[in-house]
């Protein structure tokens, strides 16, 4: 896979414990607090205590809404009324185009021509205007840029901007209150908003916990990026996981996964879709296939040192095409041992 590094400039962390704790008050009674779901069968299996944090029961179907709707409250109202754009495979697509609902302000949202179509119509159902754009050959950055300019709209990034991060570290506050012992937390890893606000928000909290991102094996710029020391952007990869299909990851988490990740292991296609086979079958949980890369990793026993642990595992999202995910399930991969 073709790649390629450019030096970090700047090594600051620009989001603080306090920033998400900012970021939970404007969230209270406006996003879902989701349940935590335990199983004894998973626990015998992986030899660890598990818990699953089950974001495809937050609003927009995914982890995202936290993020957008921070982003939009700390944004001046004057600015903000004259309209958002974003760019996004699907979920921060559809989480931007609900806040934007929320605030009464119009949004425009940039796509990739290949989105999963349950996405693209959940977003104009939201009512947002989708742009779309061939993620080969057009730059969705470039796009959403020149939009911002020239209708003069307020640009929110699904990962890169201080408070999307710390909406997104909401979710481990409400992890660590209901379960306050977690030795790991893990998730996985796209442009690092994620897995940077969870790190954040965990070791406010629980300093000496671990916090480790999953990637797909195809997809794993970010791993290349903390062992080269530098931000590596891969080509556009083939994975399921398609809210993760990230080229790079951002200079705003780039320093924050750097400082506060234990480490960023990686899985593949055939596992992803065994977990989002478990999921379904044993637990009743249907997820898309990024909201089963943190449970593939503890499935297959990815992570360092897990046994006799107590981890927390984010399922981050819910928002898959049915007739997709149900090829999905039925195509390669076995079921974990």
């Amino acid at each position: 896979m073709t790649t390629e590094t450019k030096t970090s400039t700047d090594d600051r962390v620009l989001v603080g414990f306090d920033d998400i704790r900012a970021a939970a008050r404007r969230l209270d009674g406006i996003a879902t607090r989701t349940p935590m779901y335990h199983s004894r069968t998973v626990d015998e299996m992986v030899g660890a205590e598990i818990w699953f944090k089950c974001e495809q029961f937050q609003r927009s179907g995914s982890f995202k809404f936290r993020g957008a709707y921070n982003a939009l409250a700390a944004m001046p109202e004057d600015q903000r009324i004259r309209g958002v754009v974003a760019y996004s495979s699907g979920n921060h697509a559809q989480a931007v185009a609900l806040a934007a609902r929320e605030f009464g302000c119009p949004a425009v949202i940039v796509m990739p021509s290949d989105a999963p179509a349950v996405k693209v119509e959940a977003t104009r159902g939201y009512g947002a205007e989708v742009v779309f754009f061939d993620r080969r050959t057009e730059s969705r950055e470039a796009i959403g840029l020149e939009i911002a300019g020239r209708r003069g709209l307020s640009l929110v990034p699904p990962f890169n901007h201080p408070d999307v991060v710390a909406g997104q570290g909401t979710l481990a506050l409400e992890m660590l209150e209901d379960q306050p012992d977690l030795d790991i937390v893990l998730a996985p890893v796209g442009g690092g908003g994620l897995i940077g606000g969870i790190a954040i928000a965990t070791h406010g909290i629980r300093p000496e916990a671990l916090v480790y991102g999953v990637e797909p094996t195809v997809a794993n710029d970010a791993q290349q990026s903390l062992e080269s020391g530098q931000i590596v952007t891969i080509a556009p990869p083939d994975t399921i996981a398609d809210g993760i299909r990230t080229l790079a990851i951002g200079d705003v988490t780039f320093p924050i996964l750097r400082r506060d990740l234990a480490g960023i292991v990686t899985v593949s296609d055939d596992e992803i879709r065994s977990a989002l086979r478990f999921l379904a079958g044993r637990l009743k949980l249907l997820v898309e296939p990024t909201g089963a890369v943190g449970a593939a990793a503890v499935l297959e026993r990815r992570i360092p040192d897990m046994a006799g642990k107590r981890i927390g595992v984010v399922l981050c999202g819910g928002n898959a095409d049915l007739a997709d995910l149900g090829a999905m399930l039925s195509a390669g991969g076995n079921p974990p041992a």
